[in-house]
């Protein structure tokens, strides 16, 4: 089984992932959704969680093996960068989406220097909007971001675009499509709801919902 899959399967089993294409959830967008994904709760299980946060940081080896500093994104890409931090052995700092109104000041928490190559862990990739500005706090303090790690993405044409415009690139550990593979595997959905989730994606993708 490819790491992707391991990955989806273990969000399910988690309870991160839920797909129900009979009763639709509703985004903060407004958008009707067959599938919700809360990968907090990942945090919870030991086991998932390492497994996570290997994966992270075997993609930041990967792909940006010249890393110095892990950010991760507030709130929910902060735990999983401190694992990856921890197993790569690199300093660690986290970005605000804002800067605090108060005491310093500060958008980025912790210890950096200007110059430094930063990659950016983030938990879910949809537009792209808050690894992005993640992105634009980190160079603005005169850090050169290198790429951003995420543990689910919606693959959506959207955030690969975002990405290019600012030229970073982005990697994510699972997407929608293994979901709905590993969902069907495991018995979470059955053969005839497939389709139906595949043609949202498509209409997601494009931009129709």
């Amino acid at each position: 089984m490819t790491l992707q899959k391991e990955i989806a399967h273990a969000m399910l089993q988690v309870g991160a992932v839920e797909l129900n294409p009979t009763d639709l959830f509703t985004w903060a967008s407004g958008i009707k959704s067959p599938i919700y994904c809360d990968t907090r709760l990942t945090i919870s299980d030991p086991v998932i969680r390492k497994q996570i946060a290997n994966g992270l940081a075997a993609n930041i080896k990967e792909f940006f093996p010249e890393t110095e500093v892990v950010a991760g994104t507030a709130t929910a890409g902060i735990p999983h960068a401190a694992w990856v931090s921890d197993i790569l052995q690199l300093p660690m700092v986290y970005v605000r989406s804002k800067a605090k109104e108060h005491g310093r000041g500060n958008q980025i928490e912790g210890k950096y220097a200007a110059g430094q190559k930063v990659v950016v862990v983030e938990d879910i990739v949809s537009t792209g909007g808050s690894s992005i500005t993640a992105v634009e706090a980190l160079r603005a303090a005169g850090c050169e971001v290198v790429g951003v790690v995420c543990v689910y993405t919606y693959n959506l044409p959207k955030a690969e675009k975002a990405f290019d415009e600012i030229g970073v690139k982005y990697v994510s550990l699972t997407n929608f499509d293994y979901l709905v593979e590993a969902a069907s595997e495991s018995g979470t959905i059955s053969e005839d709801q497939i389709p139906f989730l595949k043609e949202w994606h498509v209409k997601l993708k494009a931009g129709e919902l």
